[in-house]
């Protein structure tokens, strides 16, 4: 009789734009687990402030957004890829949450304590039974710190704005420059690591992989060893 494996959870953890969502939704998707891509709920909090006229001039009206926060509804339904798009109060928001717009002010809205504390609720809840891969600042410190399997993944700034700039040329955009995209890089990077509430470190037991000069089938068959590392006794 063979013995199913028992589930765990799996947390990544890193800096923005080390392509941390694309890798965990292949590997939830060759494991059989569900994803939960936080980042994206962090960027519809913040899509939620710019639409409504909390902030201005990247200060964040901290009471109006604690006083709405009840009427932000973040969901995640599967579209005709197989992939999760990110829905705000019943409305498809996938493509405005990756916007500059929104980068500008993400790590701003994600740095404020009842919004931090609200979002690690929720994704504490979605991950209860396990069988789960969650990437984002910190899940391996704060949303699950017994999580079985913990990556931190890093990248150079200079290939991740890269990075960053060929995402957004793909999508159409022809204005926004690559100085641009690494300003935003090291500006997020400097926001994620120093806020006082859940700052981006790396777990003590997390294992780091830094994909700057990897393929993105090399992180991938990484990350699939790591997993069957991980879950060969169990």
């Amino acid at each position: 009789m063979t013995m199913k494996k028992k589930k765990i959870t799996i947390a990544l953890d890193g800096f923005s734009s080390t392509g941390k969502s694309t890798m965990a939704k292949w590997l939830a998707g060759q494991v059989g687990y569900a994803y939960v891509d936080t980042g994206a709920m962090y960027r519809a909090v913040a899509l939620f402030c710019i639409e409504n006229q909390l902030i201005d001039n990247g200060v964040v009206d901290e009471q109006a957004l604690q006083e709405r926060l009840a009427d932000i509804r973040i969901t995640f339904r599967p579209n005709k890829e197989g992939r999760s798009d990110t829905y705000l109060n019943g409305r498809n928001v996938e493509r405005e949450i990756r916007g500059m717009e929104v980068s500008a002010v993400v790590s701003t809205v994600a740095a404020i304590g009842f919004v931090r504390r609200d979002m690690v609720r929720q994704q504490q809840a979605m991950g209860r039974n396990k069988g789960i891969v969650m990437d984002g600042r910190d899940i391996g410190t704060v949303v699950f710190p017994d999580a079985e399997m913990k990556v931190f993944v890093t990248a150079s700034a200079e290939v991740r704005a890269q990075r960053r700039y060929d995402e957004l040329r793909a999508k159409g955009d022809t204005t926004t420059t690559l100085e641009e995209v690494l300003q935003n890089v090291t500006e997020r990077d400097r926001l994620d690591t120093t806020r006082e509430e859940s700052p981006l470190r790396q777990a003590p037991d997390a294992v780091v992989l830094d994909n700057s000069h990897m393929t993105i089938d090399e992180q991938n068959q990484w990350l699939l060893n790591l997993y069957k590392e991980k879950t060969s006794n169990r």
